[in-house]
């Protein structure tokens, strides 16, 4: 059961319909369980919809595939269901194996570090730094480590606000994964 209300859109604010009405415009999709969550309140919901603008600044540079295993190793290690979930989606939906990818070295550098920020980001190895310098370049590196910032963002507020799992998304859980909120 959720701890934060879900809104309908007939429920919204003319400001929380014009921000729903938006983010279809712009990203289509639908809006998911966690969007859904946040148009209660529409600047908490356009703080987190930042995340696409960080995403699509980041895709021309490690491309889209990056960056759904660089998200998708912050959310998993997280624990976050609902975040993890849909990144899975996206790569089994594009053939890939979310549990043994098979990647490059700089995309495996990003799952690494993904998983490392997510479980102690205040204690990465100093090889690990030297490895990101020479892999990405100083403005890249600011991009990538706010973007992380933005996904552990999301991954807490779905798991501290028991966000639902969209039932799309049920299928896609990781097997013996029966957990159906955040």
């Amino acid at each position: 059961m959720t701890f934060l209300p879900m809104t309908t859109y007939d429920d919204l604010s003319p400001a929380g319909k014009a921000a729903s009405d938006r983010q279809l415009e712009l990203y289509g999709g639908r809006i998911t369980t966690m969007k859904a969550t946040l148009l209660s309140h529409v600047p908490s919901f356009t703080a987190y919809m930042q995340w696409y603008v960080l995403r699509d600044d980041l895709v021309p540079f490690i491309g889209e595939r990056a960056v759904s295993l660089f998200s998708y190793a912050i959310s998993d290690e997280n624990g976050s269901l609902v975040c993890s979930v849909f990144f899975r989606r996206i790569l089994i939906d594009n053939g890939e194996d979310p549990d043994n990818p098979q990647v490059t070295e700089a995309e495996q550098l990003l799952i690494d570090w993904g998983r490392l920020i997510a479980r102690s980001p205040s204690a990465i190895p100093a090889a690990v730094y030297e490895r990101l310098e020479a892999t990405f370049n100083p403005q890249l590196r600011v991009l990538l480590v706010a973007f992380a910032g933005q996904m552990i963002a999301t991954n807490l507020f779905t798991m501290v606000g028991k966000v639902p799992l969209d039932e799309e998304l049920y299928d896609y859980r990781k097997p013996g994964d029966e957990r159906t909120a955040g």
